[in-house]
């Protein structure tokens, strides 16, 4: 156990981690020449167009120090906030963090996010100025931001360039010397925290674990404490370039154990592994339930995949434990899922996955939250979607759920900052500064005006640096109103939402005006509103497509060119009662993009 390191390298985005890790692999001779790719651990589709880290990936490398050989587990993490589940999990299978920081853009909102989760497990912080051979490098000014917030000293930050190769044997040097080695006890009693999992179609659910007390052997009798299943060990191993099997693990080991489990709900991330024969008692605190952003619903393009779409799910959940769902349906869209987020990122990234890894082809709805609605003889019903809004004439007063806001940011964004929150009816209740040059600023606001592009647009104001966190508060009367948006008269309840009375014209307007782009036109004139209960309060019309049909009169009497149109005219009368409109995939997502 002497010899074992656990770390993981944490960052804000695009700040190099990725790329740290392909050099670290280069550096210990994990990866030959042969195998090196760019972004060698990013091994998602996904991860490589888009160039950002999904997942976390965990890999183990070996290295010679001072004629002693030492194992290195290394996780690489995530830099998006919603992916911060995907860092916190990692921390958790961690002694100590390599925390990167670009030096030609300094701390960012994630660096801090991501450095006080790694704090409260008590890991050993490594501090790396990362791109010091950039032109725009400051390496100087970026050295006395860790200070200011690390409070360590200077000898300790280590300057890198993971493009070059500068730096790296000293980040290896430092791990060894300074990241402790795991605590545990191999006469304990098993206990095996899984921080991660994968489905793989041939030999059902692979659980990534960490050690923290006793030993493995392959062939044994194995519990899985919150869910008191019990399984044989069928292949345990570590996590090299390939999975490499081994007979025996044992405390402070990172590794994987693939014992024939075919469902997705009998693994939980943040569950214990035990032994049968010896059990340890008390599972492994340190997990926390995760809080879904954005509420939005997936439903099947066709209906009879639902049952296709729910395996689907829960593959998906084992892979990315952020994801919630629940069942529901729908008037226009049958049976589906309604799906928590982390954020709209994460959202996308789930359609993404489910149409590229199942072949699943799916319909979003317009992301909400859940309400309490009051009828007029004081019942109380949950609403989960905007289409369970009771009638008007029974309905006496809605709730929404409330949240307190933090926002961590550099002080010259405080003005657009507040005017966003205020927008979206914040009321401003804190103000302190952290640092000369950055505040924390707490608000109080409805959740549902967060759900939307809130998240987006505090990025855009503050160029890219604020970060955001909430918390729960409780439900607040309100005065709200359903938008229904009808094509030809006929209600989408996919696209319905509830919203404030104040803003609805305003957002009918733009939804209207978003549709009328995007609907393609058909041989007859589509009308599209929006309307609260039954009054239209705004109106888009998509032109028909027209054939000249006088094209063929040359000459000769008006009357005759006027019967041509009158016919066409009926003719478009009657294919608008018949003819019913398509809405594109497409349509569904920008109504989340909507600007303003």
């Amino acid at each position: 156990m002497k010899k074992i390191r656990n770390f993981c390298i944490i960052a804000h985005i695009d700040h190099g981690k990725s790329t740290l890790a392909d050099r670290l692999l280069e550096f210990t001779g994990t990866v030959s020449k042969r195998d090196a790719q760019e972004q060698f651990l990013d091994n998602m589709d996904l991860e490589r167009e888009r160039g950002i880290t999904i997942k976390s990936h965990a890999i183990q490398m070996k290295y010679k120090f001072e004629n002693e050989e030492y194992t290195l587990n290394l996780i690489d993490t995530p830099g998006h906030v919603d992916f911060s589940y995907e860092v916190s999990r990692s921390i958790a299978a961690c002694e100590g963090a390599l925390l990167i920081v670009d030096a030609a853009q300094g701390i960012q909102a994630q660096t801090i996010s991501n450095l006080y989760l790694a704090l409260e497990n008590d890991l050993e912080i490594i501090p790396v100025i990362n791109k010091v051979d950039l032109p725009s490098a400051e390496p100087e000014i970026v050295a006395d931001q860790i200070i200011d917030l690390i409070g360590c000293e200077e000898d300790k930050i280590i300057s890198a360039s993971a493009k070059t190769g500068i730096g790296i044997e000293n980040i290896l040097k430092a791990i060894i010397e300074r990241v402790p080695p795991p605590n545990g006890d191999i006469n304990k009693p098993l206990q095996a925290m899984i921080f991660d999992s994968v489905y793989n179609p041939f030999r059902g659910i692979e659980a990534y674990f960490k050690i923290l007390n006793g030993e493995i052997k392959k062939g044994g009798k194995v519990k899985f404490i919150a869910t008191g299943k019990e399984y044989f060990a069928d292949e345990i191993g570590v996590l090299k370039l390939k999975q490499e099997p081994k007979k025996k693990m044992s405390a402070g080991e990172v590794g994987y154990i693939i014992s024939g489990i075919k469902e997705a709900k009998e693994v939980k991330v943040g569950d214990t592994i035990t032994t049968v024969e010896n059990p340890a008692t008390d599972a492994i605190q340190g997990f926390e339930d995760v809080k879904p952003m954005v509420f939005a619903g997936i439903y099947p393009v066709d209906t009879d995949d639902y049952e296709e779409l729910r395996n689907s799910m829960e593959k998906l959940q084992l892979n990315d434990a952020s994801l919630t769902y629940e069942p529901e349906s729908s008037t226009a869209l049958g049976f589906g899922f309604r799906c928590g987020f982390l954020g709209m990122l994460h959202m996308e990234i789930i359609q993404e996955r489910l149409e590229r890894e199942f072949d699943m082809t799916v319909i979003t709805t317009v992301p909400n939250v859940s309400y309490f609605a009051y009828t007029t003889k004081g019942e109380k019903l949950a609403i989960h979607n905007p289409s369970d809004l009771p009638d008007g004439s029974i309905l006496d007063y809605v709730e929404e759920p409330y949240i307190r806001a933090q926002i961590i940011t550099k002080s010259d964004f405080v003005g657009t900052i507040m005017t966003l929150c205020i927008e979206r009816r914040g009321e401003l209740k804190n103000q302190v500064y952290l640092t000369t040059d950055r505040v924390e600023l707490s608000f109080e606001m409805p959740l549902g005006e967060i759900v939307f592009d809130f998240y987006d647009k505090l990025k855009t104001v503050s160029r890219g640096y604020a970060s955001f966190d909430y918390q729960p508060l409780d439900y607040r009367r309100s005065n709200l109103a359903k938008l229904d948006i009808l094509l030809n008269g006929d209600q989408v309840d996919a696209l319905s939402a509830l919203i404030h009375r104040d803003h609805a014209y305003d957002f009918g307007k733009k939804i209207c005006v978003k549709l009328r782009e995007l609907i393609p036109r058909q041989q007859f004139d589509i009308a599209i509103q929006s309307a609260i209960g039954s009054k239209i309060i705004s109106r888009e019309t998509v032109k028909a497509l027209r054939k000249d049909v006088t094209a063929k009169c040359y000459g000769g009497d008006i009357t005759r060119k006027r019967k041509l149109l009158e016919k066409q005219k009926k003719g478009k009368k009657r294919m608008r009662k018949v003819g019913n409109v398509e809405i594109p995939q497409n349509a569904f997502m920008a109504v989340l993009k909507l600007d303003g």
